[in-house]
């Protein structure tokens, strides 16, 4: 029997009220560990987005890939919105 793989969708924060990131991953524990301990270059390193502050699963990839790129084009009100239903603090 073949294991079920999930896929995340994330949203970091730097803090409250700061810098936005949304990722998608097959593991979101190790991707948040590699966000906070600045383990790779990029965006998230450069602003300290290291909060995890939202995350969705998805059953497969592509549903995952596409919700990140729709996420991404949003205007950042939603994306807070969106935050703060799931994690008013």
């Amino acid at each position: 029997m073949a294991s079920e793989r999930q896929f995340y969708v994330y949203i970091l924060a730097s803090k409250i009220g700061g810098t936005l990131y949304i990722g998608v991953t097959n593991n979101l524990v190790r991707r948040v560990y590699e966000h906070r301990e600045k383990i790779v270059e990029g965006f998230t390193k450069r602003y300290d987005v290291a909060q995890l502050v939202y995350y969705e699963v998805h059953s497969e990839i592509e549903a995952a890939i596409v919700r990140e790129k729709h996420m991404k084009k949003w205007n950042r009100a939603w994306k807070v919105s969106l935050i703060e239903e799931t994690n008013p603090n």
